[in-house]
C-alpha cells in the first residue's frame, strides 16, 4: 500500500485543477521515464508511483473518494463505487467480471480504441471597446493578444528536430493495452489506456527544447479587425482560424471579438434610433423657425413649430444608426428643452413687461403672467 500522498508525488496542491495535475504528470513522466532515465530501477519505481497518482487524481470520482478516505479508497471495496471489490458466489468473480461473462463477447468483438486523433484548438475571446461614432460609421481596429500557436521549431511534433518520434513498444502504437482472459463462458478481452505512452501511441525520447514537447507555444499575435457600421453593444465578430492551434494536426479554433460601445456625452442609442437633447430660448420656442441640431450624421435642419412646448420631441427619419444587415436606417429623435433666463437686463425686462401688457399669455386665472415674472425676479 502506498504511503506517500498522491498530491506530494505529483508536486501539486490539494486544490490543483485538472489541467495543473495533467501538466505536472507529463513533466514528471518525461523526467522519470525508464527509457530516458539513467537509473532505470529508481526511475521505474518513480514512474509507477507517478502513474498510480495520476490515475486517481485525474479521475474526478476517484479523486473525491481519495480526498475523503485517503489510500484506503484505492483498495478494493473501500471507497470507489465501481464495485471492483464486490464478490459473488460465482467462484469469487467480481461484479465487473460477471458482467463481462455475459457481454464480453460483444465487447471484445469491437475494434480496439485508437489513440487520440487530431483535436481542434480552443476558441478565444477578445473584448474591444469602440466609440458611438465608430459604431455609426464602422472602423478597423488593430488588436494584440497571446495564443497557443504551432511550435516553429518542432512543427507541432513535440520532438527535438533531428530526433525521431517512435511508436510505443508496449502497445505497438495503438495507445491501448489488451488483456485476454478465459472465463467459463468463453474468452474475454479487456482494454485499457497504455500507461507508457498514456494513449498517445508514440514516445518522444527528446522533447523539443522550445515548447517542452507540447508541440505548441504561446506567442503574441496582431490582427486587423474590421468593425461594420451599425454594430451594437455586445455584438460579436467571429474570426475563423485565429484561436488556439490544433493538437496533432487538428484545425485551429476561432477568435470571437466582443464589442462594447462607450457612453457618449451628447447622444444616446436605443436599437437603431439615436437620441439627443436640444435647448432653445423662449422666443425661439414661441416663434419657431429653422434650427440646426447635432447628430451622428452631421448637423441636421429641424423645423421648430411656433409655440413649441418644453419636452416636445421631433423625429428626424433616416438619420439614426445604420443596420448591420441591409440598407435600413434608424431615426434621430430630438427632445426640445425651453431655457428660462435667470437674469434679465433692464431693457429685456422692459420689453417682457411690455409684452405682458400687450396681452401676453395668462397661465391661470388667479395670477397673471406679469405677476409670475415679478415673483421670479423679486424673490422674498
Amino acid at each position: 500500500m502506498p504511503t506517500t500522498d498522491f498530491y506530494e508525488i505529483l508536486g501539486v496542491q490539494r486544490n490543483a485543477t485538472s489541467e495543473e495535475i495533467k501538466k505536472a504528470y507529463r513533466a514528471l513522466a518525461r523526467k522519470y521515464h525508464p527509457d530516458v532515465a539513467q537509473d532505470k530501477a529508481a526511475a521505474e519505481h518513480h514512474f509507477k508511483e507517478i502513474n498510480e497518482a495520476y490515475e486517481v487524481l485525474s479521475d474526478p470520482r476517484k479523486r473525491q473518494a481519495y480526498d475523503r478516505f485517503g489510500h484506503a479508497a484505492t483498495t478494493n471495496g473501500s471507497g470507489f463505487s465501481d464495485f471492483s471489490g464486490f464478490t459473488t458466489g460465482f467462484g469469487g468473480a467480481g461484479f465487473g467480471d460477471i458482467f463481462d461473462m455475459f457481454f464480453g463477447e460483444a465487447r471484445s468483438s469491437a475494434a480496439p480504441p485508437r489513440r487520440s486523433g487530431p483535436a481542434r484548438g480552443s476558441d478565444l475571446r477578445y473584448d474591444l471597446e469602440i466609440s458611438l461614432e465608430e459604431a455609426f460609421t464602422g472602423t478597423t481596429k488593430e488588436i494584440s493578444f497571446n495564443h497557443l500557436a504551432i511550435c516553429d521549431t518542432c512543427k507541432g511534433s513535440g520532438s527535438e528536430p533531428g530526433t525521431l518520434v517512435t511508436a510505443c513498444d508496449r502497445c505497438q502504437g495503438t495507445g491501448v493495452m489488451r488483456q485476454v482472459r478465459q472465463t467459463p463462458l468463453g474468452q474475454f478481452v479487456t482494454q485499457s489506456t497504455c500507461t507508457k505512452c498514456m494513449g498517445e501511441g508514440s514516445i518522444i525520447a527528446t522533447p523539443c527544447h522550445v515548447c517542452d514537447g507540447r508541440g505548441r507555444r504561446e506567442v503574441e499575435r496582431k490582427l486587423q479587425v474590421r468593425v461594420p457600421a451599425g454594430v451594437d453593444d455586445g455584438s460579436r465578430i467571429r474570426i475563423s482560424g485565429s484561436g488556439e492551434a490544433g493538437i496533432r494536426g487538428g484545425p485551429p479554433g476561432d477568435l470571437y471579438v466582443y464589442l462594447g460601445i462607450m457612453p457618449h456625452e451628447r447622444f444616446r442609442r436605443d436599437g437603431m434610433d439615436t437620441y439627443t437633447d436640444f435647448v432653445v430660448s423662449f422666443p425661439q420656442a414661441a416663434l419657431g423657425g429653422q434650427m440646426k441640431v447635432p447628430s451622428l450624421d452631421g448637423e441636421l435642419v429641424l423645423a421648430l413649430h411656433p409655440g413649441t412646448q418644453n419636452g416636445t420631441t421631433y423625429r428626424l427619419r433616416g438619420h439614426g444608426m445604420p443596420s448591420v444587415r441591409g440598407s435600413q436606417r434608424g431615426d434621430h429623435i430630438v427632445t426640445v428643452h425651453v431655457a428660462v433666463p435667470t437674469k434679465l437686463s433692464k431693457r429685456q425686462r422692459d420689453l417682457l413687461e411690455e409684452y405682458v401688457r400687450a396681452g401676453g399669455d395668462r397661465i391661470d386665472e388667479e395670477k397673471s403672467f406679469f405677476e409670475r415674472v415679478k415673483d421670479a425676479f423679486n424673490p422674498e
